[in-house]
């Protein structure tokens, strides 16, 4: 287990729960935008805080047991695995009636940018492990320089959002972050496996706390970027066009008068 510091500890674990946090008050609000009702709200959340925090707990119990520590070749890479595996889930899960009907609420493309706020914690904390000599600089410049971009982005983004402009804005948003999260994935297998040999190890992205990042919260962010760039924009209920009726009710009126 890694030795981090008690204040980084506390930073990862604020980060990761925040975002699980946000995501399960986002699916709230935007179930009751969807006329769902409180009562389906509350069970839609419950059962969101269940899956994430589950996972959140199984993959805590992998990287204690030292489970995410494999060799290639010698051992099954589980890592990876819980990395797809846990994607995978959550986007079959999101194909769910109810919860599509949530994500399609007015207002949610905005609110599904918020939990990508707390990525510049994730990435504070991996530039702060990089300077206490725990991660190395090939990792950890990239993936903690664009966590915090894009987590200083998403308030200004969601905000736009929020006042029916920035579509564009959210579309560079969705494919930059999700760029980020690729390549600190990519980075992450290359020095975490050491099929680059680099100094210092980066023994520590396989390890507690750090570990539930690219397991838990990373999987978790790249759906939401899945979703956003998919979903197809809300937009007001154009009026009924009523005048062609009217049109010819007069049509027909003058037809009767006239006896044509």
């Amino acid at each position: 287990m890694s030795e981090l510091p008690a204040y980084l500890w506390a930073l990862t674990l604020f980060g990761i729960l925040a975002v699980a946090a946000t995501v399960c008050i986002v699916l709230f609000r935007g179930a009751m935008n969807a006329g769902l009702g409180t009562r389906t709200a509350v069970l839609l959340t419950t059962g969101t805080a269940v899956v994430i925090g589950g996972w959140y707990a199984v993959s805590a119990a992998i990287g204690a047991g030292g489970g995410y520590r494999a060799q290639l070749g010698r051992q099954v890479p589980w890592m990876p695995i819980a990395v797809v595996g846990f994607a995978l889930l959550l986007l079959a899960l999101s194909r769910i009636r109810i919860v599509r009907r949530a994500l399609a609420a007015p207002g949610m493309r905005g609110r599904l940018v918020l939990p990508h706020a707390f990525r510049a914690v994730e990435g504070a904390v991996f530039v702060i492990a990089m300077f206490i000599g725990l991660l190395p600089a090939l990792f950890a410049i990239p993936a903690g320089f664009g966590d915090i971009a894009v987590g200083i982005a998403a308030p200004f983004v969601a905000r736009k959002l929020a006042r029916g402009s920035g579509r564009l804005a959210a579309r560079r948003f969705n494919i930059l972050g999700i760029a980020d999260l690729v390549t600190a994935l990519t980075l992450g297998a290359l020095t975490g496996f050491q099929l680059i040999d680099i100094s210092p190890s980066a023994q520590a992205i396989s390890d507690l706390p750090l570990v539930l990042v690219p397991t838990a919260a990373v999987p978790l962010l790249l759906v939401l970027h899945i979703i956003s760039l998919s979903a197809r924009p809300h937009l007001p209920h154009a009026s009924v066009p009523v005048a062609e009726p009217d049109e010819a009710h007069r049509s027909l009126s003058l037809t009767k008068r006239t006896g044509r």
